[in-house]
């Protein structure tokens, strides 16, 4: 065994003294008791303790584990620490939830016209109803559980290109923890976008990796959980022209999908309630062209009186279009598509696809954020796309907080809100297709390897 370092000691050292001021916050939340802020404290040690288990089982050695330990113990402090805010999605939305299952004997409750989230959040919101501790931070650790999951997901998608051991899915896991979108929208903001973001993660990294079932049925799970699944949903079709996966596979998507759905079917729950949910949804979105997402449509002067049904067809043909040539191109050169270029167009559409849809709210690149900063660990020249989409993300999550734009342009007259978040997610979806060009015409160094690829995960699929 080798000695540790003393950086590795001195950063280890450091990270357990993270985890323990952690109490600190904790005994000051506004409704902690001694009792809930040592449960609260257990759970953030546990959450320590599988982030270095999964280290562990992806070959990193001890000193690479205490090195960890440093933005191991920053993430969880940091979360630690916004617990006690209560965003006004909670207030208005996720806490009445929540009360409605704790007064109607919990999954008892799950028949309940409750919410317009879909069925397996409402598992979730069954399941604290039955623990003694406030609604607030069950809700906020669930999410943060899943930073966890997201972190390996990273990781596991970044080992694929750059090796087992190596440092980049390292660094992909300890900076997913510490990104700043991804410590807000669960442990500040309340949100569950970690849930579906850490699946599809898993699921691309699986069918990198020659497992297309195990891909496919997590898309299934992912979709069950969050409608805006779909940006990158159809990269599976790529997949399936890049002949990764078979067509039978793809069925296994509505298979997952409607498993999740099974346990609210016995309880009760009317199928056109369950399967209502994201029509639901898309109507809600009617109002408005944009939420505060740095789009397509935020490129027009604040006050601009756009036709809203023209514009929102007009975007959604535009998105679709993106998809339609996205999956031509791959037809055409799926002789050509290595991991890289299908990392790239899962990069295209997570970028490209909320970017040009209408109705798009704050958080919605969410997938954009992780799978760039993968793509930046991969190649260390990429790490300007995912600093811009960071940038133009995290603006709007303090639109949001602060109620107030973050960076006001004044041009020809006219004010644009958010017309500099809009640019660089356009810089980066213009980069990224030009790369894709690139990559497709070096068809003497990607050929081949497909092709030895697709005939080994057919034989371990």
């Amino acid at each position: 065994m080798n000695r540790l370092s003393p950086f590795s000691l001195t950063a280890g050292g450091a990270g357990v003294v993270l985890l323990g001021l952690s109490l600190v916050p904790l005994s000051a939340l506004s409704q902690s008791s001694p009792a809930t802020a040592a449960a609260l404290f257990l759970l953030l040690l546990c959450l320590a303790a599988l982030s270095l288990w999964l280290l562990f089982r992806s070959g990193y050695p001890v000193q690479a584990l205490f090195i960890a330990l440093l933005p191991i113990g920053l993430a969880l402090f940091l979360r630690a620490s916004m617990l006690d805010y209560a965003s006004d999605d909670y207030k208005i939305f996720l806490s009445q939830w929540a009360a409605t299952f704790r007064d109607n004997g919990g999954f008892a409750a799950i028949k309940l016209p409750i919410g317009n989230y879909n069925v397996p959040y409402l598992y979730f919101l069954a399941a604290i109803s039955y623990l003694p501790l406030p609604d607030l931070y069950l809700i906020k650790l669930f999410s943060i559980c899943f930073d966890v999951i997201l972190a390996w997901g990273g990781l596991r998608l970044v080992r694929h290109f750059t090796g087992q051991g190596s440092l980049p899915p390292l660094v992909c896991f300890c900076v997913l923890l510490l990104l700043p979108t991804v410590v807000l929208n669960g442990a500040y903001w309340g949100q569950c976008d970690a849930l579906y973001g850490a699946l599809v993660l898993h699921a691309l990294a699986c069918v990198l990796e020659g497992k297309p079932k195990t891909s496919v049925v997590l898309m299934g799970i992912a979709f069950s959980f969050k409608l805006q699944t779909v940006f990158l949903l159809p990269l599976w079709g790529v997949l399936w022209l890049a002949k990764r996966i078979r067509l039978g596979e793809l069925f296994l998507f509505p298979v997952a999908y409607a498993v999740t759905c099974l346990p609210a079917l016995l309880l009760g729950k009317p199928l056109g309630d369950i399967l209502g949910v994201y029509l639901g949804q898309t109507k809600e979105g009617a109002g408005a062209l944009n939420y505060n997402c740095a789009s397509i449509f935020s490129c027009f002067p604040y006050g601009t009186q756009l036709d809203e049904t023209m514009g929102a067809r007009l975007g959604i043909l535009a998105a679709f279009a993106l998809v339609a040539v996205l999956l031509v191109v791959a037809f055409i050169w799926k002789d050509r598509l290595d991991d890289h270029t299908l990392l790239l167009c899962g990069i295209l559409l997570a970028v490209g696809v909320p970017f040009l849809l209408p109705y798009m709210h704050d958080r919605y690149y969410f997938l954009a954020d992780v799978l760039t900063l993968a793509w930046a660990c991969i190649l260390p020249r990429r790490i300007p796309a995912a600093v811009f989409i960071q940038l133009a993300s995290f603006s709007a999550y303090l639109t949001y907080f602060r109620m107030q734009y973050t960076f006001l342009i004044q041009w020809g007259g006219s004010t644009f809100t958010m017309l500099g978040e809009s640019l660089l997610v356009l810089a980066v979806l213009v980069w990224s297709g030009v790369l894709l060009g690139r990559q497709l015409k070096d068809f003497s160094r990607s050929s081949l390897p497909v092709k030895k690829f697709c005939k080994k995960s057919r034989k371990n699929g």
